[in-house]
């Protein structure tokens, strides 16, 4: 992979949010594998640390999320059903791409107030994370699935399976790592996903979008919004075509609420945060547990 300070690079600083311009970039949400602006119409302005506009982002309303509900519920067959080893592919792919904008995504956390090295720090644990989730695709099965031992002539298997839909709470701290190290084990293992980010730190979770939809992962598969978690994420909890739910980045009080609300609907919660373990990806598996007659 590139290091960012490796000579020859550009510095981390030298992009700016701004383009050429010099007018302040406006960031889209990603939904459905495309860029669009909020149905609402709202734009949040992003400052540095010395209170400067330098890009605007489009803040998701409700009618986002459930638009990208229904995009993330359409690619969720075709992405379960794709061989785990294209899986792992595709996901090394993105660690590819996203290695190839690290000076843009260094600059974007940078200027929202993340130390120079800090900020390279983070996009290259993003990297590797993304790399790390990749060689585990084909192997989740054999570690959290198996043959069983039962009492009777039966062989008895069980086999994960993707939950389906999960929705993503991401923290605002550390945003590029902390979207990565949730977002790559649910896609891993075959679900789809809807990700809501904060309003504070949306510029390199945004930028990620456009990492995504250069890569090879099929539209749908994973949609990105930023706004308050808050107002998004008891919708979240509530919509029924949720599966799963992943609450690392929210506060306690507003986790007790979501937990709370996805009781109603039977929805999988987790504060996963972003553990590099099997166990994480099996957040958001089922076990499907079958039994066969054994030849005697």
């Amino acid at each position: 992979m590139t290091d960012p300070t490796s000579p020859g690079s550009a510095s981390p600083a030298t992009p700016s949010p701004a383009d050429s311009l010099g007018a302040p970039k406006t960031y889209k949400l990603f939904v459905g594998g495309a860029f669009i602006r909020s149905e609402s119409g709202r734009v949040a302005a992003v400052h540095d640390t010395n209170g400067s506009v330098i890009a605007r982002v489009a803040e998701a309303s409700r009618k986002d999320l459930r638009d990208a509900v229904t995009a993330a519920r359409g690619a969720q067959p075709g992405w379960a059903g794709a061989t785990p080893y294209l899986r792992g592919q595709i996901l090394y792919r993105v660690a590819e791409m996203l290695d190839g904008r690290s000076t843009q995504l260094a600059a974007e956390l940078e200027a929202c107030g993340a130390s120079r090295q800090a900020a390279i720090d983070e996009v290259t644990e993003s990297i590797d994370c993304w790399v790390w989730w990749a060689g585990w695709a084909d192997k989740i099965t054999q570690v959290l699935g198996g043959v069983n031992s039962v009492a009777g002539p039966f062989l008895n298997v069980s086999t994960p399976e993707p939950t389906g839909v999960v929705g993503l709470c991401t923290a605002a701290e550390r945003p590029l790592a902390a979207l990565s190290s949730v977002l790559a084990p649910a896609l891993c293992v075959g679900n789809t996903a809807v990700v809501v980010a904060p309003l504070d730190s949306a510029l390199a979770p945004l930028t990620f979008g456009e990492v995504l939809a250069t890569s090879d992962l099929p539209k749908g598969v994973a949609n990105l919004l930023v706004g308050s978690h808050t107002d998004l994420g008891p919708w979240l909890a509530d919509h029924d075509d949720v599966d799963a739910l992943d609450i690392s980045g929210v506060s306690a009080d507003l986790a007790e609420d979501l937990l709370a609300r996805s009781a109603g609907n039977l929805k999988r919660v987790a504060a996963t945060n972003g553990r590099r373990s099997p166990q994480t990806a099996g957040e958001f598996l089922d076990l499907k547990t079958v039994w066969h007659p054994a030849r005697l």
